[in-house]
Order: structure tokens, then C-alpha cells, then sequence
């Protein structure tokens, strides 16, 4: 398989990143927590042919849930805040 399709797990689609998107030019996405930013630029240059300003990355800790046998936490995360270029663009969904 690709490495390119193992470091990007799936896009982040909520309100907040929607509006990041459309005003700033900046996408979220999941990915592998073995990622480097360098990892994350290449992979999201080659899949989406755009050109990537900057790549911010983070830990997403899990959060505490009850359970009927108790309580257990989800397991932790890497987010990603990728910028690209103002002439770019990342289309998640195609219209008709």
C-alpha cells in the first residue's frame, strides 16, 4: 500500500475546520501518530496535488468513558492543521 494513504487517515469535518477552510485556506486531518510534519507535507502534496505552506501537528489525548465494566479512556490521537497555498484548494466533497 502506499505510504502517502497510511500517514493520512481521514479529514476532520466540523464546523470550526469548515470555517478554517473556507476563510484561511487551512484543512484538518487524522493522522498516523508516527507522522513527521514532513510525512504529513508529501503525502497531502502527492494525494491532493496542492502546495503546502505550513503543517501544524498535535496530540488529541482520549477522553474518559463509562462503561458498564467501568470506566476506560479512547486511545489518543494525532491531528494535523495543514495550510495550503492561497491559489489551492482541497474539495472533500464534488458537487454536480
Amino acid at each position: 500500500m502506499n505510504r502517502e494513504y497510511d500517514v493520512i487517515k481521514r479529514p476532520i469535518l466540523t464546523e470550526k475546520s469548515s470555517l478554517a477552510s473556507e476563510t484561511m485556506n487551512k484543512y484538518a486531518f487524522e493522522v498516523a501518530k508516527d507522522a513527521t510534519k514532513t510525512d504529513i507535507k508529501r503525502a497531502i502534496e502527492k494525494v491532493f496535488d496542492v502546495k503546502v505552506n505550513e503543517v501544524k501537528t498535535m496530540i488529541v489525548h482520549g477522553k474518559w468513558k463509562r462503561f458498564a465494566q467501568g470506566m476506560k479512556k479512547r486511545p489518543n490521537w494525532k491531528k494535523a492543521i495543514v495550510h495550503v497555498d492561497a491559489k489551492d484548494k482541497i474539495e472533500f466533497f464534488r458537487g454536480k
